[in-house]
């Protein structure tokens, strides 16, 4: 069975052809695609910093909770990012895949060196 990695990378290529997104740049394929990664590990770090998922039930009365977000640029391999970091009524967030006043960063898709697994 064939690596289904490079035929979905065969397909967003095309598809950001076909709309006339660039590769790269601020608005490019490759800082979308950052940005989304991104995001979307600082909601699953939420969710698991509270003990529940966006628009669970559980979260009534739980004390703390999701309290929107705030935008952060990051200035990765790839140009600078600005993504959006959720924060939690409580202040006590700390996450780890962009941690507090971190701005740069360095590694596969904008991850930063220090959460990287090395290499043997």
């Amino acid at each position: 069975m064939r690596d289904q990695r490079p035929r979905r990378g065969e397909q967003l290529l095309a598809q950001a052809k076909e709309q006339g997104v660039e590769l790269v740049g601020p608005n490019g394929l490759l800082n979308q695609l950052t940005k989304n990664v991104l995001e979307t590990a600082l909601d699953a770090e939420m969710a698991e910093h509270l003990g529940y998922d966006k628009h669970d039930p559980a979260s009534r009365g739980s004390g703390n909770s999701r309290n929107g977000s705030r935008s952060k640029t990051v200035f990765t391999e790839i140009g600078p990012v600005e993504i959006e970091v959720p924060r939690d009524t409580n202040s006590d967030f700390d996450p780890v895949i962009v941690k507090k006043r971190q701005r740069r960063s360095t590694g596969a898709a904008g991850q930063p060196a220090s959460t990287r697994s090395s290499c043997h």
